[in-house]
């Protein structure tokens, strides 16, 4: 009968536990940014985060991802964050449940030459805090969202993580195609240098005009010098990212042009929603820990008011340990105790006031996020905007100075214009034909960056 009423006590008590919550209601900030990402007056909201899976189109790429999705140490630390976090809400939970430890125990005592032993065995509740104004609850609240908040970090960076590798593999493509062309105008150049040195000895050219050929020649041989070895850092840097040797099959070739589409484009609807921005897993994650400083203030106020703790235990005592568990030896203790702070110097207003300042702080962190996701996106929309005329633009002046270089060539061939005429429109063609590889990178790596602004999964 004692053992049910204690147990009963008990459940009761429990359940009255965490009937009161001193944390402020949280109310989600406005967004501190303009409606439409774009300024157009009608928000639209239909936008659905792109996958990986459908940004990139390149097979070769799309398997270089899947193994740093396996491998990376980064994304590998974010996960073991997320299961550290898992454990730590798991503590904080289990701290508004009593814990009951069995227990046993034995101890002999001679005074005045009488030796008196007891012996006992049991169960114990230990410390058990009776959660009257919600202290246990809100810091098991403030664990929950320190839980989700690095969950929505681990897929902020998956997303970085799928975005720098292709970045990586295209840059590498890039610098195959100028380090190809640099090595295609290097050979041509000393062609070049070769005559010229005949038609010196011919007469028919001057030590100025082979000098300014070797020159131009000379430039082209540091430039090949200077591909291979970004070539070679490109290497290093995507086999760091994927944290594992990348087989030589799913590199690009150094015949591979970047003008392929290798990601696609996304379709951005006009006027897209500034609260389109809120599934971002870095903003995701910064409401989060928002939240949790919400429940750190009700923990803070909890610190108040009274808390009681109950330590309890039932079992048998004997002074023998053979009538341990006879008839008539059950033994059991019940000892709540009530704590009130009265004098803590100030260090309860202080910690109030510190959560408080953590919550403000994490206001202006949430808001700073979303500004900048803001600016983000509408940067990436920006360039996206001329990014076709440039393009354009960049093959036009590839294909005058083209023409440019043949008609330099046959006037000089003709005597009409001096060899200087056609270094010139050598090193115009060259640039011409490195920005628009540039660029062309530039073109893809915008659609990249869109996937990740936009918060891609």
């Amino acid at each position: 009968m004692r053992r049910s009423a204690l147990t009963c006590s008990l459940l009761c008590l429990n359940l009255l536990a965490g009937c009161a919550n001193l944390a402020p209601d949280y109310t989600r900030p406005e967004l501190p940014v303009p409606a439409t990402v774009d300024g157009v007056a009608v928000a639209n909201k239909t936008f659905v985060q792109p996958s990986w899976q459908h940004l990139v189109t390149d097979e070769r790429l799309r398997k270089v991802i899947a193994l740093a999705l396996d491998n990376n140490r980064d994304l590998r630390i974010a996960v073991l964050k997320i299961e550290k976090a898992r454990a730590q809400y798991r503590i904080e939970d289990a701290a508004r449940y009593p814990s009951i430890d069995a227990t046993g125990g034995g101890s002999s005592t001679r005074y005045n030459g009488a030796i008196t032993r007891k012996y006992s065995a049991g169960l114990e509740i230990s410390s058990y805090e009776l959660d009257f104004f919600g202290r246990l609850t809100n810091l098991k609240d403030s664990a929950l969202e320190s839980f989700l908040a690095t969950e929505a970090t681990q897929l902020s960076v998956r997303t970085s993580l799928v975005a720098e590798v292709a970045n990586t593999w295209l840059t590498l493509a890039t610098d195959q195609n100028l380090l190809r062309l640099s090595q295609e105008t290097w050979d041509s150049r000393k062609k070049t240098l070769e005559l010229t040195r005949r038609q010196q000895a011919l007469g028919g050219a001057s030590g100025l005009a082979v000098a300014q050929a070797q020159a131009s020649a000379e430039t082209a041989r540091a430039d090949v010098g200077n591909y291979t070895s970004q070539v070679a850092q490109d290497c290093n840097a995507l086999t760091l990212l994927v944290g594992t040797s990348v087989p030589g099959d799913l590199l690009p070739a150094s015949s591979d042009s970047i003008s392929t589409s290798v990601a696609t484009l996304i379709d951005v609807p006009a006027g897209m929603s500034s609260e389109v921005l809120l599934q971002r897993p870095d903003i995701v994650s910064a409401e989060h820990t928002l939240i949790g400083s919400y429940a750190d203030i009700g923990a803070a106020r909890a610190a108040f008011f009274p808390s009681i703790t109950l330590t309890a235990s039932g079992g048998t005592a004997s002074p023998s340990l053979n009538s341990l568990f006879d008839s008539g030896s059950r033994a059991w203790s019940f000892i709540p105790t009530l704590t009130l702070p009265i004098f803590n110097a100030g260090s309860l207003s202080a910690s109030l006031e510190m959560s408080k300042a953590e919550r403000d702080i994490q206001v202006a962190t949430y808001e700073k996020t979303v500004q900048t996701a803001f600016q983000e996106v509408a940067d990436a929309l920006a360039v996206r905007a001329t990014l076709s005329e440039r393009m354009s633009a960049q093959q036009g002046e590839v294909d005058a100075n083209a023409t440019s270089l043949r008609l330099s060539t046959e006037r000089y061939r003709a005597g009409a214009e001096s060899y200087l005429s056609v270094l010139d429109a050598q090193r115009s063609l060259y640039s011409a034909q490195k920005n628009l590889i540039s660029l062309q990178l530039a073109e893809q790596s915008n659609r990249i960056a869109l996937f990740k602004v936009l918060g891609g999964e």
